[in-house]
């Protein structure tokens, strides 16, 4: 199925490593043109953008940014727009992890959650959503996904999407540690559902994915550490792979997901059932 994501400029936020790789990699199978941002290991996003034209064709730029700080996330959108056009969607998927128990967790630790994981989410929203509606007039009518002489419904008006990465710990929480992650990750889904009413009339889909256990380097540890039980923990009993995530994330930056707003879409294997 064709996604239409042809040339469509995508910012994926922590898009070099683990589930941004996945989702990177993807977008550019699409033909969109991919916008990888990372904060740390800047060869390792060189490589993959290197990789990624080389093997689909398609213009991939890598960008640095902490996505905390409003002066990065300004010069980021500012650097995407100069090299690759205005970004047609946005993946806020940079993520900070602590897995301190809340006792044990510091202020700085705490902060550190809610800065990158809420305030980088804000920040890069807030920037993409700005930039489409000032451009939003000029942008045509979405192509029919059904050829006119069967459509039964109008064209999709959207404008642009934002996809965010929350996860399933949004609504089960963590049975070990991982106060501050869990916070900011239901923040996160709050967050989807109350920008969806405000931005929905300018044609700007915002969703959420709730991923389950996947082996990214983030948890691998962990997931080895209990494999038996971590893989009950699932309806499926197995650990997802990245692509299994990612293509859901990839189907939300699409006008295929056009009547699809304000969702928080369980990606979990049936943990984040409730």
């Amino acid at each position: 199925m064709d996604l239409h994501l042809k040339d469509q400029v995508v910012l994926v936020t922590g898009g070099s490593t683990g589930l941004g790789r996945a989702i990177s990699t993807m977008l550019a199978a699409e033909g969109a043109k991919v916008a990888i941002n990372f904060v740390v290991n800047p060869d390792v996003a060189k490589s993959l953008a290197v990789e990624l034209t080389a093997t689909y064709g398609v213009e991939a730029l890598t960008v640095y940014a902490d996505v905390s700080r409003e002066e990065d996330v300004l010069a980021m959108f500012d650097e995407i727009e100069r090299y690759l056009g205005p970004v047609d969607a946005l993946v806020n998927n940079a993520a900070c992890v602590d897995n301190s128990n809340c006792a044990d967790l510091s202020l700085d630790e705490f902060r550190k959650c809610v800065d990158v994981n809420l305030q980088g989410m804000f920040l890069c929203s807030r920037e993409a959503i700005r930039r489409l509606i000032a451009r939003g007039a000029k942008v045509p009518p979405a192509q029919s996904l059904v050829p006119p002489a069967q459509s039964l419904v109008p064209p999709a008006q959207s404008i642009g999407r934002i996809v965010n990465v929350a996860s399933q710990a949004a609504v089960r929480g963590s049975m070990h540690g991982k106060t501050a992650y869990d916070m900011t990750k239901a923040g996160m889904c709050g967050f989807t559902r109350s920008l969806a009413y405000e931005v929905g009339v300018h044609g700007i889909n915002v969703n959420a994915i709730l991923p389950g256990f996947m082996y990214t380097d983030i948890i691998a540890k962990e997931i080895d550490a209990n494999l038996d039980a971590t893989k009950r923990r699932s309806l499926l009993n197995r650990i997802a792979h990245v692509d299994e995530v990612a293509q859901v994330a990839v189907f939300l930056c699409s006008d295929r997901a056009s009547y699809m707003i304000g969702a928080s879409v369980d990606v979990s294997g049936g943990m984040a059932l409730h």
